[in-house]
């Protein structure tokens, strides 16, 4: 790993901060105005209306409140609190249909649907174009194909054949082949691209040997999920587009992480998650296993979990969770998922670190979670540094990259700054910076959208 890539293939450059574009500044403009015109407009409802309000917070308090006892207990316990859940649920849907109050909810959703367009189209125009060079074309380019991804991509969207019309070797791989082995093997045999049609997991693999062998990296999604496609900027919804990159593509370096030597270019979490994942029943009965599992966990017999790590503090953590190691820090200002990383080359690891003891913690959660600012939680720590290590008194249960894992401990995970260069489609450039998350609940985002309005020449974000 550590491949130096300081050779005469073209690399695509950081964009370079400047003076936002007229279209840009009118876009920062309507997004501050209409997100002021959404407060003042959910202030004067909730004066008015402060009744229906209370009403509608103080039942998504208790349905809050009940879903933790749902999920921590058992027998009688479990069955009370579903109860109530499902009595505070109605209640909250009857005080907003009897109080018309849907219609408020609709303007205000509306209101902050243009504000978030708006601000995402003038964060996206402020920044220069991005000085890339088409890499030159491979002489012999390959693309290892898995069949079983997301539900038989390559097969739906005929990837063999649209390969051998761009003069691309396809290799389908078969139930007892080794993908590190027959990616090592296509590197022998002359390849000088490599691209992988599959998962995240499967791409971390293949990536590595493209870093050992200093070669670049096509990404095809064709898996379920292809959370690195998704940061990379490439269409996932495209699959054919992404071998673009075979034709016209440009390099641009981006980092690798490592667990005990093993490569992954997501993330790996640790805690509750990656403990439900293990069961053997999970695939078949998702909901029913968590329901299971849950309580031993959470509720006031559990065990706390021994996941042993020094947080940014100093100080030795207190048992949670959820451990989440990331390849660069993702955006999280919501549990709920869709987080993404706004760089993959920052040369960091994210690590995010939560704990919910009780049901006033649950529904603090809860409450930062709706706002977006679930960061401001006090169980809930996030940092970024090179290296992390957690030790424990046994194996851990570990999710890497959606793969589930038991290791044994020390888990040492470390950063490899611009270890792989991935050939991106042209595409990917113009829609990498698009697909970052606009939070405009966010002080941080409001300057910005104040700087671009007032032509302020754009800080590094």
């Amino acid at each position: 790993m550590g491949t130096d890539f300081s050779r005469d293939e073209p690399v695509s450059r950081p964009a370079v901060p400047g003076r936002p574009r007229p279209i840009g500044r009118a876009a920062a403009a309507l997004a501050l105005i209409v997100l002021a015109a959404d407060l003042t407009f959910l202030v004067l409802v909730s004066l008015h209306r402060f009744g229906v309000l209370l009403a509608s917070v103080v039942s998504l308090g208790v349905m809050v409140v009940a879903a933790w006892y749902a999920v921590s207990r058992r027998g009688m316990v479990r069955i009370a609190a579903v109860v109530v859940m499902v009595v505070a649920l109605v209640v909250f849907v009857v005080v907003l249909v009897a109080s018309e109050s849907i219609r408020v909810l609709v303007v205000g959703l509306a209101l902050a649907a243009v504000a978030v367009a708006a601000a995402g189209y003038a964060l996206g125009s402020g920044e220069q174009e991005v000085d890339a060079v088409t890499a030159p074309r491979a002489r012999h380019p390959v693309l290892l194909m898995n069949p079983r991804s997301g539900g038989g991509k390559v097969e739906r969207f005929g990837l063999v054949d649209l390969c051998r019309e761009r003069g691309i070797e396809p290799y389908v791989l078969r139930p007892d082949d080794d993908l590190r082995a027959v990616a090592e093997d296509a590197v022998a045999r002359g390849a000088d691209l490599l691209g992988m049609a599959g998962g995240d997991g499967s791409l971390a693999i293949v990536a590595t040997v493209a870093s050992k062998h200093g070669l670049p990296f096509v990404v095809v999604p064709a898996g379920t999920r292809n959370h690195f496609a998704l940061d990379l900027g490439i269409d996932r919804a495209d699959v054919p587009g992404a071998l673009a990159a075979y034709e016209e593509g440009v390099d641009t370096l981006v980092d690798l992480a490592e667990l005990n030597g093993r490569v992954f270019v997501n993330n790996a979490s640790m805690g509750v998650y990656a403990k439900i994942v293990q069961s053997a029943d999970y695939r078949d009965a998702k909901v029913r296993t968590a329901a299971d599992l849950l309580p031993e966990m959470l509720g006031p017999g559990s065990v706390p979990m021994d996941l042993r790590y020094t947080l940014p503090s100093g100080q030795d953590s207190a048992p949670g969770q959820l451990v989440l190691v990331s390849n660069n820090p993702y955006d999280l200002a919501h549990l709920r998922g869709g987080g993404t990383r706004e760089r993959l080359d920052s040369g960091v690891l994210g690590v995010v670190s939560l704990r919910v003891t009780s049901a006033a913690d649950a529904e603090k959660v809860a409450a930062l979670e709706v706002t977006g600012q679930v960061q401001r939680f006090a169980g809930w720590n996030e940092w970024t540094t090179r290296e992390f290590t957690v030790s424990s008194g046994g194996p851990v249960e570990v999710g890497v990259d959606g793969e589930a894992l038991v290791l044994d401990p020390p888990l040492r995970f470390v950063s490899r700054p611009g270890a792989v260069a991935v050939r991106l489609p042209p595409a990917a450039l113009a829609r990498k910076r698009a697909a970052r998350p606009t939070r405009v609940s966010q002080v941080s985002t409001v300057v910005a959208l104040w700087q671009i309005a007032t032509a302020r020449r754009l800080a590094a974000r």
